[in-house]
């Protein structure tokens, strides 16, 4: 192992638990809240973020959620009482603004994840959650790593909540597994 490979990984993953374990409890329990009550769950990013929205929604549909990736071609549309998770570090990307003010004049429930303290679409989510690094160091985790990263994981952890409160296992995910792909 390089020296510059260890201290890319000992960096990252350092800053993502301190990323991690500064996310209250309330607002993981207001995002699991808004999915187990939403009729439909609908992600949406761009670049990196929108492969992280991918990979939720899968999970989701693994546990039993009616999930969508925003623009593709067989994404229902938003409705109210449907709930739109919107990942975004600079959380001022465009498209994902749009997306946000549409979802949010159809009176769906929106999820934000962001690096932005001071993101546009913050005034429109129910939940926010925050995912900034203090400590940059570019070399180490280029762009938005630490942000990319940091969502993956949160992502995960909400699976893990939502696997729980529904009273699924492994087992029952799998039976909802794509065989063919």
């Amino acid at each position: 192992m390089t020296d510059v490979f260890k201290q890319s990984i000992d960096h990252i993953t350092s800053q993502i638990t301190e990323l991690l374990t500064s996310v209250s409890p309330r607002d993981i329990h207001r995002v699991v809240t808004l999915l187990m009550k939403a009729n439909r769950i609908f992600s949406y990013g761009t670049g990196r973020s929108g492969l992280l929205g991918r990979a939720f929604a899968i999970r989701l549909v693994h546990l039993g959620f009616q999930a969508f990736v925003i623009g593709e071609t067989i994404t229902a549309p938003v409705q109210k009482n449907d709930c739109v998770i919107l990942i975004s570090g600079s959380g001022i990307t465009l498209p994902v603004v749009m997306t946000a003010e549409i979802a949010a004049n159809l009176e769906a429930k929106l999820i934000l994840l962001t690096a932005n303290t001071s993101s546009p679409i913050d005034s429109l989510s129910n939940v926010t959650i925050i995912l900034s690094p203090r400590q940059k160091k570019s070399h180490l985790a280029p762009l938005g790593t630490l942000f990319e990263a940091s969502s993956w994981l949160f992502l995960d952890g909400i699976i893990a909540e939502l696997l729980k409160k529904k009273g699924e296992d492994e087992e029952t995910m799998r039976k909802r597994h794509a065989i063919l792909e």
